[in-house]
């Protein structure tokens, strides 16, 4: 479910639709994801989820797969969710 989320919000993010997606897909290298569009990715995200996320505190590697950025969120909503 949450890479459903991060399908659509790549989606916005890159202009375009993103049909095949999986854990392993490198948001940079692969679909050519930039910082701004990464900034798009996070506040469209943000919005259908719920979660805050301060983009001052990811690293690289939260956003170098489709994986990882997912473990984040996941992560996140947990946080959301219990605070």
């Amino acid at each position: 479910m949450i890479i459903e989320h991060i399908r659509q919000s790549l989606g916005v993010a890159l202009g375009r639709a993103v049909p095949d997606l999986q854990e392993t897909t490198m948001l940079y290298e692969d679909l050519g994801l930039e910082s701004v569009g990464t900034l798009e990715l996070l506040l469209d995200l943000e919005h259908r989820l719920g979660i805050e996320v301060d983009p001052e505190e990811l690293e690289l590697e939260v956003v170098r797969t489709v994986g990882s950025l997912a473990d984040y969120v996941t992560g996140h909503l947990v946080t959301t969710n219990t605070a």
